[in-house]
């Protein structure tokens, strides 16, 4: 919600710099190693025999994995303190670097289960630290900023690495990313103990399990509205991100190029309206109606892109992407400050049951969409489906914002 008018007025004193900084580094390193194979898929398709294609099952494998660990990740968090468990996903991070770097199908599958068992305990280290450390009128901001490290760390990866894997070949680029993840738990190392003393008391007691994230689900239909949304709404990021190329260069006449430059338009719109999306949140309008009408207009994206084929221009498609990646895409900061501030005292525990459920929408909705383009030979089903979803989902969001605020 909008920041009362006698709320405190924040400077750069109050703004919580490090912690920023220090978890955003955190997810943007996590995340270039997450998409580090398929980045390099060529290289490591020619070199193991296999099918490049395969290599998109290295990033299925981290997400799923990642949904036991984004909800068991509050209860680790109360025992060891965030900053430990920060220092362990990147210490997952780093052996799957390592592992991956031996080389062979096995080793990567290894890798992925590796860096999974802690992938999705990122954004509840991230709210642990940042919530109690932020002024309540920028919460919305500086969660949103925060996000930006999984597009960050994605574009890396897409830029850095290639070249890198040209030069010393794909098992050394592996090698060479270790390098900064190892810095930085080194680093995280310095205000470890302040940190986490500031934190929440880590009762070695505490039970915060799926039962009672279960049963605060049960009994607080806002959250699970939210949690719903969210499921739908990360899908169809991921199918944006997963159909855009093909889908124009086999049906629209796009040069390789060209549909290059529709995904990075839709990537970069979505790095661009993340700190957007969480000032009007703080200052101008409700994060639930933003929300809202964000699954609206991302349903009208992917209607328009479901008809992406001959005669569609560069400037239509390249509207379409900017709507639907600062929607699709942009979402995510503001719906993690709506999960914390549902959760209240139990905050990182409904972060991670918000992680969960966003990273099941990504295993679930892109593949069904998939089968439907396949049996049905056309995109357009496929995302008019999707799209059909988060249309009704923002718009239930949104009848049941205003009936709670009239």
């Amino acid at each position: 919600m909008p920041a009362p008018a006698n709320s405190p007025t924040f400077s750069a004193h109050t703004f919580p710099w490090w912690p920023l900084l220090a978890t955003m580094a955190m997810q943007t390193l996590a995340t270039m190693a997450a998409y580090s194979v398929p980045a390099l898929a060529p290289a490591i398709a020619r070199d193991l025999g296999v099918d490049g294609a395969l290599t998109g099952y290295f990033v299925s494998v981290i997400y799923g994995v990642g949904i036991a660990s984004s909800l068991t990740a509050a209860s680790l968090i109360h025992i060891y303190g965030a900053v430990r468990i920060g220092q362990c996903i990147l210490a997952a991070t780093l052996a799957m670097l390592l592992i991956s770097a031996w080389g062979g199908l096995a080793a990567l599958a290894i890798g992925a289960v590796a860096l999974g068992s802690a992938y999705g305990a990122a954004a509840p280290v991230s709210t642990h630290l940042l919530v109690p450390r932020t002024p309540p009128s920028i919460v919305n901001l500086v969660l949103s900023i925060r996000q930006i490290g999984v597009p960050l760390g994605g574009v890396l990866g897409a830029l850095v690495l290639p070249p890198l894997a040209l030069r010393f070949g794909w098992q050394s680029t592996f090698l060479l990313q270790a390098m900064p993840v190892l810095l930085l738990i080194l680093l995280f190392e310095l205000p470890r103990r302040t940190w986490d003393a500031r934190a929440a008391p880590r009762a070695h007691g505490h039970t915060a399990g799926l039962r009672p994230l279960w049963r605060l689900l049960s009994a607080n239909a806002e959250l699970g509205r939210l949690t719903l949304a969210c499921f739908v709404y990360s899908g169809l990021q991921l199918c944006f991100v997963a159909f855009i190329a093909v889908q124009l260069t086999s049906r629209a006449d796009f040069g390789l190029v060209a549909a290059g430059q529709a995904l990075a338009a839709y990537q970069l719109s979505g790095v661009v309206s993340r700190p957007i999306w969480g000032w009007l949140a703080d200052n101008l309008i409700p994060a639930r109606l933003l929300l809202a009408a964000q699954g609206v207009v991302m349903g009208l994206a992917a209607a328009a892109a479901g008809q992406f084929g001959p005669g569609w221009t560069a400037l239509p498609v390249l509207l379409t992407c900017v709507v639907g990646g600062a929607t699709a895409s942009g979402y995510t900061g503001i719906a993690y400050a709506e999960f914390a501030r549902l959760g209240g005292a139990q905050r990182t525990a409904v972060t991670g049951l918000g992680t969960a459920s966003m990273f099941a929408g990504i295993l679930v909705l892109p593949a069904l969409a998939a089968m439907q383009v396949t049996r049905s030979g056309t995109y357009s089903l496929a995302y008019a489906s999707i799209g059909a979803l988060a249309a009704c989902a923002g718009l239930w969001l949104g009848v049941r914002a205003v009936r709670a605020s009239a």
